[in-house]
């Protein structure tokens, strides 16, 4: 009657858990990937083996799909895994927000909402104009807070005001922003070349992120004179920013704007509001990379590898690289995704910088007011930044060394390595024990018990008679004496008679003696 309980309640959770993959299995189906599903069967679906058999398949593709780092940032993956933290409808929420703003800026008006054209979940973007100018397009990004926004609200919607002042030929110009107490909103010109990322897959960018990139059909990466151009101007942003103290920490292809041969950087806004980075699985996982100087370098290594080959690194740190337009780009790249850089640390941006590898960028005029104030307010919260990802990464230090251990502890090589150390070991006991002519304690026979001496005065026993004519001599006064008391034994006879011997023993039976002659002179 239990296995039958238990038979149908493993039934009910697959059931369950099949329901709830529908849409993603569909998502996925649509979108042509390949997906270990576990096979079915109408006859003998409720074996206990073949339940077990579809538990195990089902484990492993949810494996495959959060080993994806595009998939395991998917909405439906991440509400499928963690509900209680992704059950908010994160775009009535935008909405809400959106329309309030429109009630005190009444000259932009809403087009189209641009649905999931990002991979964030707690980010939104909508089509918009304005009502003097139809025929431009413009781009709403609404954004809600994360857990990187150490900034005072005062502070906070101060900086992000401030993002339209920003003039640099390799940023990409805000044209509004404001910010309330949980969220920002910024709009920018709507470019219809898309980002970078749209260039190397050849993606429409008003086409939903998973279409764009998860499964592309033709992989090219671009030309050496593009990636030597993109990569300096990149490079020069990310040097003025650090220059101003401004954090970033939130480079990709999909963040990097194309204005013709010319790449601006976008999304300034994300560290202030506190959005994890796009690749921070990748690098929290190296405790040398623990700043957000650092971080940029890292990324620009990522971005640096998917424009040469086309695609994202399969996985990070990366000892052999495939062939490459140039054998600097190669040089490039070890220095950025190896497994020697991630131990030992990156490089700075200025030494990139001064590779011959990239093309010297245009000097045109560099424009961000930032006031002191600000810019301290700014150095702290950069600094809580690292501090959370310094502590991120201990834990994950501490918990791979767990695991490690556990793994290596419970393996049967070390198992049976453990067995045949403790025959060694019993071995070697027995050796020993038959070399001193010893028996195990456990069958060692009884030593033979004392005679009992209770009732005997200790200091003046009985005088002893004289030895038998050729029996030997007794020994001298200065050799040692035998104790009184055998050792004990294991035996519970021996151990008694010693026992005895104590509880019987009268204090009364002594004789009191002065050895000690007052009259004598004293040797100190």
């Amino acid at each position: 009657m239990q296995c039958t309980i238990l038979i149908r309640h493993q039934v009910s959770y697959l059931a369950f858990l099949v329901g709830k993959v529908g849409d993603i299995i569909f998502l996925f189906l649509f979108f042509c990937l390949s997906l270990p599903l576990p096979p079915k069967k109408l006859i003998g679906n409720m074996d206990r083996e073949f339940i077990a058999e579809r538990q195990k398949g089902l484990q492993n593709y949810l494996n495959v799909i959060t080993t994806n780092h595009i998939l395991s940032n998917c909405e439906l993956v991440k509400k499928f895994l963690d509900p209680n933290n992704y059950s908010a409808n994160y775009t009535e929420i935008a909405l809400q927000q959106v329309s309030m703003f429109f009630r005190s800026e009444p000259k932009w008006e809403v087009v189209e909402p641009l649905r999931d054209i990002g991979w964030r979940i707690r980010k939104r973007y909508f089509l918009m104009k304005i009502k003097n100018q139809p025929k431009e397009r413009l781009v709403l990004s609404w954004a809600d807070l994360g857990p990187d926004k150490y900034l005072s609200d005062k502070d906070f919607q101060w900086i992000i005001r401030l993002l339209p002042s920003c003039l640099h030929p390799y940023v990409y110009r805000v044209t509004f922003a404001t910010a309330s107490e949980s969220s920002a909103l910024v709009i920018r010109t709507f470019n219809e070349k898309g980002t970078l990322k749209d260039l190397i897959y050849k993606a429409k960018p008003k086409d939903p992120f998973l279409k764009k990139y998860c499964n592309p059909k033709k992989i090219q990466g671009l030309e050496l004179q593009q990636i030597k151009t993109f990569g300096r101007q990149i490079l020069e942003a990310l040097k003025f920013l650090h220059e101003k103290g401004f954090p970033y920490g939130h480079l990709h292809s999909s963040n990097v704007m194309l204005e013709g041969d010319t790449c601006q950087l976008l999304d300034l806004e994300n560290s202030l509001l506190g959005l994890p980075s796009f690749y921070r699985s990748y690098f929290s996982q190296f405790r040398k990379i623990n700043t957000l100087e650092s971080v940029d370098v890292h990324c620009f290594g990522h971005l640096l590898y998917e424009m040469t080959y086309g695609r994202p690194p399969d996985s990070v740190p990366m000892d052999t690289f495939p062939p490459a337009p140039s054998e600097a780009v190669v040089a490039v790249l070890e220095a950025l995704l190896s497994q020697e850089a991630c131990k030992n640390g990156m490089p700075t941006v200025s030494l990139l910088v001064s590779l011959s590898l990239l093309i010297k960028a245009s000097s045109l005029s560099l424009s961000m007011q930032i006031p002191t104030k600000l810019k301290e307010a700014l150095k702290i919260a950069k600094e809580c930044i690292e501090k959370r990802l310094i502590e991120e990464q201990k834990l994950i230090h501490q918990h791979r060394r767990l695991t490690k251990a556990k793994s290596h502890h419970g393996s049967e090589e070390e198992r049976r390595k453990r067995k045949i150390l403790a025959r060694k070991v019993r071995r070697t006991l027995s050796f020993v024990l038959a070399g001193s002519g010893a028996s195990s304690p456990l069958t060692s026979p009884s030593s033979p018990t004392p005679p009992s001496t209770a009732g005997v005065s200790a200091l003046s026993p009985p005088p002893a008679p004289p030895p038998p004519p050729g029996a030997p001599l007794p020994p001298p006064m200065d050799a040692p004496t035998p104790s009184l008391f055998p050792p004990p034994s294991v035996n519970g006879t021996s151990r008694g008679a010693l026992l005895s011997s104590i509880q019987n023993f009268q204090k009364g039976t002594l004789k009191k003696a002065d050895t000690c002659d007052h009259s004598a002179p004293r040797i100190y």
